[in-house]
């Protein structure tokens, strides 16, 4: 190809060195002194000179025992310094961090062990059980197992694994010789998403990827050298590692205050203590920060914003946490596979509540037609008049690499001409303002009307009686399908009749959607970042409705 100018050391350079580590070393230069992460349970902190420090004693003993250019290290490890090693120690020496639930089961483990062929394993001491099964459990077995003991409740770690401490104890504090060639492409860090499924996914970014996914946090907040972060929610996931998390926070030289785990007083008593500038957190945690806030208020005057994600923030909800939290709230919409890729600003709430937004500064977003037998192309949008459903696609980039590991089916089922087909069914309005009803796959057909359980949920959760629901399906011979509802009350003595009444008479809900069958219960399935998980959901009920557990209006 012919340029007007020579490209050859912008290439090379660009190329070669537009990675985050460097970014992250580049702040070990002009913020050594500075804070870098604090532990609040250990009441340890650590500058960027010395958490460099710490990463290089970790990637040299990786070295030093085989570790090279593109070998996996997969760690289930709950927010603790030891995941900030994990994800950094690796990318010094071309390999790749492969971070995944600390909830699994030994078997999911196993398979995530099978899949990627991860040659170190790091865990937690506090999953050691759900560690030592797996590894029976897995063909594969990594070379170098480590446990985390970050609550020093073992002395010994089990046979044939190492303490972390021990792994590390004597290795050098320098930077290890880079003794290969870094690229932008290279991956640096593997994802895994449960999907809609449960079946794991191995989602690969790349040195780009993590950049540009720092950048886009930091326009978007926006995050500076003089922030402070924290993340209620694991760091294992895209929300997790990158809003607010370690990618964007140590890439712009802000400080990392640790969340092991989410505990609503303990996040507003540190807020006070250490004045975090940001949080980040899904809706359902909002909630229990702002009840928590009304009983015993704290000191939060620090705080910039509350970012959350993962799920829509209903309008009501909005109001209460401006009122009561701070009101600077931002809420993202993505996915693992692309990070967020419509965002809601302040400026944009109350009015924009319950849609999710317009498209980020990068990224396109659109909805197209859906078919049943095949993909819409990315011209075939849906009118934008908020009413219209059709899928929800999504151009992005900066922040996806467009595929999954060892999977070219799936990979052909939801990336197709530089989109990514996201399976969520929703709405546009003439300014691009997206409102997601639900999935394709959580569709429901009653009598040949598509229903989707998100719509409904949100109807009911307007009932003052109601804390909280998951809408579902079950076989239906004359329907096809019935739709089915979960509730957790607010008050103990909601009964169906009431929901039922209420759902009638909701201006919200057509005929058709009104549930047919109901079970009130003290709780609805998640995943470890909140998201209602719906099929499980949907395998219950069918239990539920052969015991004569629903309830049937």
């Amino acid at each position: 190809m012919d340029y007007t100018y020579d490209i050859k050391m912008f290439k090379e350079t660009f190329e070669s060195e537009y990675t985050w580590l460097n970014g992250f070393l580049r702040n070990v230069m002009r913020f050594g002194d500075n804070p870098a992460l604090f532990d609040p349970i250990k009441n340890q902190r650590w500058t960027y000179s010395e958490l460099n420090r710490e990463c290089n004693k970790f990637a040299n003993a990786m070295k030093k025992s085989g570790v090279k250019k593109s070998d996996i290290v997969f760690n289930q490890l709950y927010n603790s310094p030891y995941f900030v090693f994990s994800y950094i120690a690796p990318q010094k020496l071309g390999a790749i961090s492969n971070p995944a639930n600390f909830n699994l089961s030994p078997g999911e483990t196993a398979e995530i062990i099978n899949h990627n062929k991860p040659k170190v394993y790091i865990y937690d001491s506090a999953i050691t059980n759900t560690a030592v099964k797996a590894l029976k459990l897995a063909e594969h077995k990594p070379e170098i197992i480590i446990m985390a003991d970050y609550t020093d409740s073992y002395e010994n770690a089990p046979e044939g694994h190492i303490k972390y401490e021990d792994f590390v104890n004597n290795q050098s504090e320098d930077n290890p010789p880079v003794d290969f060639k870094p690229h932008i492409y290279d991956e640096v860090l593997r994802l895994q998403t449960s999907g809609t499924t449960g079946t794991p996914k191995g989602i690969p970014l790349n040195n780009i990827n993590e950049v540009l996914s720092a950048h886009d946090v930091i326009m978007h907040f926006p995050l500076s050298p003089y922030d402070k972060t924290m993340n209620m929610t694991p760091w294992f996931h895209r929300g997790g590692i990158h809003s607010g998390g370690i990618t964007p926070s140590l890439y712009v030289g802000a400080e990392i205050i640790i969340m092991r785990e989410f505990h609503p007083k303990k996040t507003l008593d540190y807020v006070q203590k250490y004045s975090i500038t940001f949080l980040i957190g899904v809706p359902s945690v909002l909630g229990l920060l702002a009840s928590r806030q009304e009983k015993h208020p704290k000191d939060i005057s620090a705080l910039k914003g509350i970012v959350t994600m993962g799920s829509p923030l209903e309008k009501q909800d909005c109001i209460r946490f401006q009122e009561v939290l701070t009101p600077n709230i931002f809420n993202g919409y993505g996915t693992t596979e692309s990070f967020w890729n419509t965002f809601l600003r302040p400026q944009d709430l109350p009015e924009m509540s319950g849609s999710a937004g317009k498209s980020c500064t990068d990224d396109e977003v659109r909805v197209v037609k859906v078919y049943e037998d095949k993909k819409a192309k990315p011209d075939e949008v849906v009118p934008t008049d908020n009413k219209t459903e059709g899928e929800i696609i999504i151009k992005c980039p900066a922040k996806t690499t467009y595929c999954y590991i060892n999977n070219e089916t799936v990979t052909k089922e939801k990336f197709y001409k530089g989109w990514m087909y996201t399976g969520d069914i929703g709405t546009w309005d003439k300014n691009n303002f997206v409102t997601i009803a639900g999935r394709k796959d959580d569709m429901i057909i009653s009598k040949g009307e598509n229903i989707y359980p998100a719509r409904i949920e949100e109807a009911i959760n307007m009932f003052d009686k109601v804390n909280e629901c998951i809408v579902t399906s079950v076989p239906d011979k004359t329907r096809g399908e019935a739709v089915v509802a979960y509730v957790i009350p607010e008050n103990d003595d909601l009964t169906v009749s009431e929901i039922l009444e209420f759902c009638k008479n909701s201006p919200n809900l057509s005929k058709y959607q009104v549930p047919r069958y109901f079970r009130l219960v003290d709780d609805v399935p998640r995943t470890a970042t909140g998201k209602k998980q719906h099929y499980k959901v949907k395998a219950q009920a069918k239990e539920d409705l052969a015991n004569g557990l629903l309830l049937r209006k």
